[in-house]
């Protein structure tokens, strides 16, 4: 494992995406705790396109116009309503202790959705992952497996940093309303844009 595979997965993983802004949104609702279960959820919503680039599925997906482009509008769908749901319902970000194991594990799920309906995101460990293996590697598949493992750990430790900077600004929220409301149009905007941004990707 070189340091410029762990210096471009962390500028990779600190860039603001669905996974951010989602446990951004639970971390400021939900506090800590339910931030952790979002970069949880989050992260494992990894595994599937680390496993699908390690054993050639991605390869289909990028040769599948019919593929992508069924996965991508589920995305976008589950994108824009994300977005509608941060509007309307007002569980989403409610600022609340919320301390039910259940409340954790529904957390968790969405935030494991959010990552599987993104076909760019098994594209990307296809073309990202293999630069950093050896030509004349012994197991490549191994090497393949333990980078995956390795930009996954850091995905949940940066997601968990991000939750826990979200939770500390709470108190901050809890004693202006209006405030939150800002920042729920401001998270349901950018749900609605990425949303867009994938409708329209190639």
């Amino acid at each position: 494992m070189s340091l410029e595979f762990l210096l471009t997965s962390l500028v990779v993983v600190l860039l603001p995406g669905t996974g951010v802004i989602y446990t951004l949104a639970i971390g400021l609702g939900r506090g800590f705790r339910a931030s952790v279960a979002a970069a949880f959820g989050c992260t494992l919503g990894i595994l599937p396109a680390a496993v699908a680039s390690i054993i050639g599925l991605a390869a289909l997906l990028h040769t599948s116009a019919m593929a992508f482009q069924i996965i991508k509008y589920l995305g976008v769908a589950y994108l824009f309503y994300m977005a509608w749901k941060i509007l309307n319902d007002k569980s989403v970000m409610q600022v609340t202790e919320n301390k039910e194991k259940s409340g954790f594990y529904r957390i968790a799920m969405t935030g494991t959705l959010l990552n599987i309906l993104n076909p760019k995101l098994s594209l990307f460990f296809l073309a990202f992952l293999p630069q950093f293996i050896a030509q004349n590697s012994a197991n490549a598949t191994a090497s393949l497996v333990w980078l995956a493992v390795i930009f996954m750990a850091m995905t949940f430790i940066v997601f968990v940093i991000y939750g826990a900077c979200a939770a500390y600004a709470r108190d901050y929220v809890i004693q202006r309303p209006s405030v939150m409301n800002w920042i729920k149009r401001c998270f349901a905007g950018t749900f609605g844009f990425l949303g867009a941004k994938l409708a329209f990707s190639n």
